[in-house]
């Protein structure tokens, strides 16, 4: 078996109905840049989903969808406050900074990769003098880095905050749809409902080959993006192909079935490492990623036999994902050698 699978969502393949509905896409010629049926029905689609006429567009990955949407709302003497864990901060390469000529990421600790108001309020307020760079952009991120997920009183008070303190709201929404099937609201009332200005919809890690959605709320806020997409290489040629997967999840409920299957695994998942008394839980499992905290010689007895997963966050700390393709057969199988490989491990310590 493929013991990647714990490693990322990313690591998942494509589901079956994005490829039926990439396939579908695949016949005679199609005008391109996206003058055709398939990202007109996308844009519509997500439009249906959210109950608003947004402006949607359509990037490769997040990082251009992140890059682009922030520089969108930002001018280069700005600055963008986000989590210190947050992944514009920690995995995009200064792609943020590029992309706005300059502008400035101002840090917040906060509980549970969530932003504390009060540090906001704090880093909006402690200057406000020329020789600032001027808070413009709160972005948070939906679900979080450690996995934890906004409730909608949450997001209503940060969008309040961000109101109160004249920010545009922007959301990392790599993995929304696992907020989504979780907290089993609509998705207007996670989004413009509670403020967002601009979410950035993550497709690939929910079983797309490829494809982010950049939705503008606020359309004016949306004016010539089309220009930053050709310039930064955004624009597909064949943008049917990054938008039919859309078509194709949203209109049969896929989107939402692959995020409360990978958020139900990552649940069994949690109770199959808990079953080793050494492992201690980290982080509330609330979408599709398990954060635990284990014994050094754990972690790389478990690395040695093939298991991959990220220890990115500390000591001792483990990351494991579910996605759409994990299996309970899966889960079972890692779970019965963890447990093998806990007892060798503790059988060699006792004789020690």
């Amino acid at each position: 078996m493929d013991r990647n699978m714990f490693a990322s969502d990313n690591y998942s393949g494509i589901c079956p109905e994005a490829w039926q509905a990439m396939t579908e896409a695949n016949s005679g010629y199609v005008n391109s840049y996206g003058d055709d049926r398939w990202t007109a029905k996308a844009c519509d689609a997500l439009r249906d989903f959210f109950a608003t006429d947004c402006q949607v567009f359509f990037a490769f990955n997040g990082t251009a969808a992140n890059s682009l949407a922030l520089a969108s709302l930002c001018r280069s003497y700005h600055s963008i406050i986000c989590h210190d864990m947050a992944h514009v901060e920690t995995d995009e390469c200064g792609a943020v900074e590029f992309f706005s000529n300059g502008t400035k990421v101002l840090l917040v600790p906060g509980e549970g990769g969530k932003i504390d108001p009060a540090a906001v309020t704090h880093t909006v307020e402690r200057r406000t003098d020329i020789h600032y760079p001027k808070p413009k952009v709160l972005s948070i991120t939906q679900a979080t880095e450690l996995g934890t997920l906004y409730s909608i009183d949450e997001l209503q008070a940060v969008g309040e905050l961000a109101k109160r303190h004249q920010l545009k709201l922007h959301m990392d929404g790599a993995r929304f749809a696992n907020a989504l099937a979780t907290l089993d609201v609509p998705a207007a009332e996670l989004t413009w409902r509670a403020g967002v200005d601009v979410l950035t919809f993550g497709g690939t890690k929910n079983g797309m080959a490829v494809g982010e959605a950049v939705v503008f709320f606020d359309r004016q806020l949306a004016e010539e993006f089309d220009y930053r997409c050709k310039q930064a290489g955004q624009l597909a040629s064949k943008m049917r192909y990054l938008a039919a997967p859309w078509v194709g999840m949203l209109e049969r409920g896929t989107l939402l079935d692959n995020a409360l299957h990978a958020n139900r695994c990552a649940k069994l998942l949690a109770e199959q490492l808990l079953q080793i008394p050494e492992i201690k839980l980290v982080h509330p499992v609330q979408a599709n990623a398990v954060f635990v905290q284990m014994p050094e010689k754990l972690i790389e007895a478990l690395q040695t036999a093939g298991w991959h997963f990220y220890t990115f966050i500390g000591s001792g700390h483990a990351r494991f994902m579910c996605s759409w393709q994990t299996s309970e057969d899966d889960i079972r199988t890692f779970g019965t050698e963890l447990e093998r490989i806990a007892a060798a491990l503790s059988s060699a310590s006792g004789e020690e």
